[in-house]
């Protein structure tokens, strides 16, 4: 298990460095910002740029697949900061102060014979499901929104020519101005606002069929955020599969394209994702090994831990859906419209 150095990099540094460990503490309290910042740059960027390379494919359909990437980006940064950030900051609220929020029996339970209640598996397992989950219960909104602006960005980012202004386009374009305006008001939650959100997700850990389900799959810990991920772009990929159907201003002869290029990127994103992951799993374990060992008496390394499990199947999913997928999915999606 010699990972002290390789290519005259020393790991044995980076790994106790209290930047990096700083930075895996916030990764561990904000994994679905983090993920949300790495997923806004990847597609803001390096989706777009791939998609424009991929070869024999007609430049309208790289055109619209690009926007979707664009627009799916700017949505996904919005609707998950806006859920995320207070039930994130609410879980910490619980993190520094338990005996506030939740009940004895439920402390007992979920974290028996530790100091604090961030070392206990059931607990950090819970609070973990809480976070990630506010990016699945925000995908059907984000969903309506992305495919929305698509039509918007088409016709002034790329300066389309715009048809005819009807009632949906309208629509689509006021309650965006209205989501997207919101931005810039501070959601009120702290204060009460937070204390309350706080109390509302005490109540979410101390139910006992919650609690039942914590403790049954605890040691499942290290895949919670990768399987959390998969439902959610499942979720998503069917809800904008349907709308693009429903979308009078997508030019009929680009949404099966554009459908297709959604369908077949989640499906390698889920395959190839996990593929990778499995080969490289035990070799991480090795590493998480390694690390525990060098940080063994610091009070945080759980959440450290816990830091690591996130951000290994955000960059694993993230480098082959923005970076090497859209080159397939883009002609592909094409080559299988024209055949059907």
């Amino acid at each position: 298990m010699k990972i002290n150095r390789i290519n005259g990099i020393n790991f044995k540094t980076i790994m106790t460095n209290k930047t990096v460990l700083k930075g895996l503490e916030k990764i561990s309290e904000h994994g679905t910002s983090f993920a949300a910042i790495t997923s806004l740059g990847m597609s803001l960027v390096v989706r777009p740029l791939a998609i424009f390379a991929t070869p024999n494919v007609e430049r309208e359909n790289k055109e619209y697949a690009s926007v979707s990437s664009i627009s799916s980006g700017l949505v996904k940064f919005g609707m998950v900061e806006a859920v995320a950030l207070p039930i994130e900051n609410a879980v910490k609220r619980i993190d520094n102060n338990p005996a506030k929020y939740l009940k004895k029996e439920t402390i007992s339970l979920l974290a028996p014979s530790v100091g604090k209640i961030t070392d206990a598996k059931a607990y950090r397992f819970g609070t973990q499901i809480i976070k990630l989950g506010a990016g699945t219960l925000s995908a059907v909104p984000k969903s309506l929104l992305t495919i929305s602006l698509i039509p918007v960005i088409m016709d002034n980012l790329l300066h389309r020519k715009k048809q005819a202004i009807n009632v949906e386009s309208e629509n689509d374009e006021n309650n965006l101005k209205t989501v997207f305006a919101g931005k810039d008001k501070k959601v009120p939650f702290t204060g009460v606002a937070g204390e309350k959100l706080s109390g509302g997700i005490a109540k979410i850990l101390d139910n006992s069929y919650f609690q039942k389900f914590v403790k049954k799959f605890q040691n499942d810990e290290k895949n919670v955020a990768k399987h959390m991920t998969a439902a959610t772009d499942i979720l998503l990929t069917s809800s904008n599969a349907i709308l693009i159907k429903n979308n009078k201003r997508i030019k009929e002869n680009r949404k099966n394209p554009l459908i297709w290029n959604y369908v077949i990127s989640t499906a390698a994103t889920l395959g190839g994702g996990y593929f990778v992951d499995k080969i490289i799993k035990n070799k991480t374990q090795k590493f998480v090994d390694k690390f525990a060992k060098l940080n063994k008496s610091d009070p945080k390394l759980a959440k450290y831990i816990e830091g690591i499990n996130i951000l290994r199947p955000a960059i694993i999913f993230a480098g082959i859906y923005y970076g090497l997928l859209p080159v397939i999915s883009t002609y592909l999606a094409e080559k299988i419209d024209k055949k059907l």
